[in-house]
């Protein structure tokens, strides 16, 4: 029965998040933090298929808060630089450099625009040149890089629309297709102080449940503002020459078949709604010619509105609409075959569907699925893949199909939680058309499959295997050698297996190698790259496995502070930080995950940072929910919290390491969710860290995280995993940070602020931090040395310094 107390939730009334401002200024952590935070970042690096060049691109860490506070429009899901048709809150890359391989010569880029804002990097086909979009003050520019001198030119005449995704898409070696503004930015429709009237909106008896999306559109003003912004006109450049495609309209994709002939393009249309952001707006889906003109319509698309909730239903309508890649022109989609409703009682869940150029026929039935239809990845006339998926149950299932005779067979199941028997990523080579398609070795018998993960019982170990597709097993052929972690980058030449590597261990940074394996020569290391980070020489890492009450092994990541020696120092304070996942199965939750052999990395958003504060890190703790006794996970989410917690220090106590009593929690989004229910429901802790997390579920009614019942399918569940329900409960210490911009569905900032408000109204011990201009995670400069302050100085008085 439910109790009558349960929707007391939506009615009770607490004063606004008002309390005292005893910090109004910024404050710096202690300076082995700072340095750690503001290290210089190790260049991402993209390499050529044949191993001749390397680009490597250089970031500014964290932009000022100053920065963040620039104007936007937050509309459609999005959120919107006035001024040069962008998205804002983006990271960009701030410099360019070249390498030779073959000769190990460094060189710098001429003609780089400053200051450089680059997003939207792409090669071209054959590999000569590298184009980018420089997002400027009030304008996006395309670049070129010549790979042969080493020059980055101009090339566009209009500026470019960014907006919905445009980037740039290569036709050939000469040619490029993108998007532009159609008006100046400043242009855009000014906000009249009388409103025509109120909003309003309104449901005639259609079931449209809504998920809790931020940044909605949410008055006529936000429409016009929307299309304003959103609207931009197709345009392809050929050797610097731009020609107009068609006409100015909104476009979210733009595709051309694999002959170029063709292209697949799909548009926004009226009415826009409040409910779902612009990825779920009504669209429609046309093939044209090069010029712009329409040669199919293929379908008119409702807004999502109509979806029904639940994680394997889909709206009964066509979707996934991809071209062909071993074919010049045939379109593919997917039809569902029970209404949209997986539990529907019907042999085949989905269809698929081809129609090939000149788009005249009808559509032709290729295949039927009897879970949801989740991808194709095409190969020969004869071969293909064939992706379906589960996501309730967790299972996934890879099918062998031929497209010539219909004729397909399952290669393997497994569950989607099961990263043990998981045999990897089968490779793919560009085909005549420049499209990726599955490429078979050993006389056509095998797929080669690279496993970039690796999971195993003595941790992750990546590898790279054969799959034999008569026998259905899996031969790792090389995987990465005991005390490093290397994965397989790319293969340069699939039947001489010449990869290109990235490899690493506790004291070697991440390089990149050219392998080979039949040749067995020695590795050629291609970077030569540094660390970043010599604060943290001398701190040890240890993959520690531990049993939790109930039977279920439990991994974690444990990090001790240089010099640390147990028999002398004691045990330690301990911050523990975590992320909860569900499982269905108690096998898979306790399989181990990571390595320990992989260089340590600081991120902004990480526990690691403490370490150099004389505090043990637990790290990446294991906080498995298993379905247990025939139910769902989240049934018994408390309890298996507390278990999991348990279990994690009495490893660390019987270690010697951790000091029982001076035992800290933390985490981010889901992981604050955690922290605040573990104070709530046990006396484990002397503190907790919770960033950005959302504490009343009744604000996500729809689902959350992996849980796909409503609110009025579960309202007792609802209730039970709200921390906020139990704010009069939470007496441990706990603090609170959020950014008061925070984008993610489901972690409205109002979640903290209730929280904290109830927390003090109830006489307990909370801090509250509000970051100006900050989304769901943390970008400005200040407030990740502010809150990485704050974090340290509430450990030091409520963990390490514990009465």
């Amino acid at each position: 029965m439910i109790k009558k107390w349960i929707p007391s939730l939506f009615f009770i009334a607490l004063s606004s998040a008002s309390f005292a401002q005893d910090e109004l200024s910024y404050k710096t952590p202690a300076k082995e933090i700072t340095e750690l935070l503001l290290a210089k970042a190790t260049p991402s690096v993209s390499i050529d298929n044949k191993a001749e060049w390397i680009l490597l691109s250089e970031r500014n860490s964290f932009p000022s808060v100053e920065d963040l506070a620039q104007p936007e429009y937050k509309i459609a899901g999005m959120r919107i630089n006035p001024r040069n048709y962008s998205l804002s809150r983006q990271t960009y890359i701030n410099n360019f450099s070249l390498k030779n391989i073959k000769s190990n010569t460094s060189f710098n880029i001429s003609g780089l625009p400053s200051p450089m804002n680059a997003t939207s990097t792409s090669w071209s086909p054959d590999e000569s040149k590298i184009a980018f979009v420089n997002v400027g003050l009030t304008e996006n520019d395309l670049y070129i890089i010549d790979i042969a001198t080493k020059k980055a030119t101009k090339v566009n005449k209009n500026p470019i629309n960014l907006i919905l995704g445009g980037g740039v898409t290569w036709i050939d070696n000469s040619t490029i297709l993108y998007r532009t503004a159609i008006r100046p930015a400043n242009q855009a429709p000014v906000k009249s102080l009388m409103p025509k009237g109120p909003v309003i909106q309104e449901n005639l008896g259609k079931v449209a449940p809504s998920a809790t999306i931020q940044d909605l559109i949410k008055s006529p003003y936000d429409e016009q503002l929307f299309e304003f912004f959103a609207t931009s006109q197709l345009v392809e450049n050929k050797d610097g020459v731009e020609t107009p495609i068609g006409k100015p309209a909104i476009y979210t994709s733009v595709s051309p078949s694999p002959d170029k002939n063709y292209l697949m393009i799909r548009v926004i249309n009226k009415p826009f709604s409040y409910l779902v952001s612009a990825s779920g707006f009504p669209s429609t889906i046309n093939i044209t010619d090069r010029k712009g003109n329409v040669v199919k319509k293929l379908v008119d698309l409702p807004s999502t509105e109509v979806r029904p909730s639940g994680y394997d239903n889909v709206q009964n309508v066509q979707r996934s609409f991809s071209w062909r890649d071993d074919q010049p022109a045939t379109i593919t989609f997917v039809k569902p075959l029970d209404g949209g409703i997986f539990k529907t009682n019907v042999e085949f869940h989905d269809a698929l569907y081809a129609l090939p150029a000149p788009f005249t026929g009808e559509p032709v039935e290729l295949l039927k699925t009897k879970s949801r239809f989740s991808g194709i990845t095409w190969g020969t006339p004869e071969f293909a893949l064939v992706y379906e998926s589960n996501r309730t149950k967790q299972m996934s299932v890879v099918n062998r199909y031929n497209p010539t005779t219909g004729a397909m067979e399952v290669l393997y199941e497994r569950s989607t939680t099961d990263a043990y028997n998981n045999p990897g990523t089968p490779y793919t080579k560009k085909n005549i058309y420049g499209r990726n398609v599955l490429y078979l070795v050993d006389k056509g018998t095998k797929l080669l499959m690279n496993n970039t993960t690796g999971a195993s019982e003595k941790g992750d170990m990546p590898f790279l295997a054969k799959y034999d597709l008569k026998t259905k097993k899996n031969e790792i052929i090389w995987r990465s050698a005991p005390g490093t972690f290397e994965t397989v980058d790319e293969i340069l030449d699939p039947e001489k297996l010449v990869l290109v590597t990235r490899r690493e261990s506790q004291k070697e940074v991440p390089n990149y190698y050219i392998k080979n394996l039949v040749l067995r020569i020695a590795d050629r290391k291609i970077t030569d790259f540094q660390n970043p980070y010599p604060q943290l020489e001398g701190v040890t890492k240890q993959k520690i496995s531990y049993k939790r009450a109930d039977g279920v092994d439990l991994t974690g990541d444990l990090y001790l502070p240089k010099g640390y020696n147990k028999e002398k120092d004691g045990p330690l304070p301990v911050l523990i930080w975590a992320y909860p996942r569900e499982f269905n199965s108690a096998a898979d939750a306790a399989q181990i995950r990571g390595s320990q052999d992989k260089f340590t990395m600081i991120s902004s958003g990480g526990p690691l940072f403490f370490v150099t504060q004389g505090y043990a890190i637990l790290d990446n703790a294991e906080m498995p929910i298993v379905a247990q006794d025939g139910k769902r996970p989240n049934d018994s989410f408390v309890e298996q919290l507390q278990l999991n917690a348990e279990a994690a220090i009495n490893k660390l106590s019987e270690m010697g390491v951790g000091d029982r009593n001076r035992m800290a929690v933390g985490g981010h989004s889901y992981g604050a969710f955690m922290t605040a229910n573990l104070l709530a429901h046990t006396n484990l802790f002397k503190a907790g860290i919770a960033r950005s997390g959302a504490y009343n579920r009744t604000l996500t009614p729809f689902g959350f995280q992996n849980e796909d019942r409503t609110y009025w399918d579960a309202p007792e569940l609802y209730y039970r995993m709200s921390p906020f329900s139990y704010a009069n409960k939470i007496k441990t210490p706990i603090l609170l940070i959020h950014g008061d911009m925070d984008e993610n569905q489901g972690t409205f900032p109002i979640n903290s602020e209730r929280l904290f408000n109830a927390i003090k109204g109830f006489g307990g011990t909370a801090r509250f931090v509000f970051l100006p201009y900050e989304g769901h995670g943390y970008r400005g400069q200040e407030n990740i040395l502010h809150q990485l302050w704050e974090i340290n100085t509430w450990l030091d008085k409520y963990v390490k310094n514990a009465k």
